[in-house]
């Protein structure tokens, strides 16, 4: 079983930039299999970043980053330069050897 718990979200406006993190419980031995997705108002769940092989979305390449520390089972997601259309949930992903969980999600909203 793994629990991920998001933090981080809020309001922010255009140009700011924002840190996700997320705390990974139970045995999931490294962080590789986790990353990063939203879902927009009215919009389908999409990959923003994943750690493994550093792929991230055309839409958010040059402006977010993810990150982790295997010691603390945490990734994080550094967005800078957010824009309206980022506004989203944003979920964060663990797919690997003990199965896929998801967190409930944290809110990113970017307007002026």
């Amino acid at each position: 079983q793994v629990r991920l718990v998001e933090s981080g979200g809020g309001l922010v406006q255009p140009g700011g930039s924002l840190r996700l993190s997320c705390a990974a419980s139970g045995t999931i031995s490294k962080i590789n299999a986790m990353g990063w997705y939203r879902q927009g108002p009215g919009k389908l769940r999409e990959l923003v970043a994943r750690i493994t092989g550093g792929v991230y979305a055309d839409s958010v390449k040059g402006r977010f980053t993810i990150s982790g520390d295997n010691a603390k089972n945490t990734v994080y997601l550094q967005m800078n330069s957010l824009k309206p259309e980022d506004t989203a949930i944003y979920y964060c992903n663990y797919n690997g050897f003990l199965g896929n969980y998801w967190g409930q999600g944290t809110q990113v909203t970017v307007s002026s």
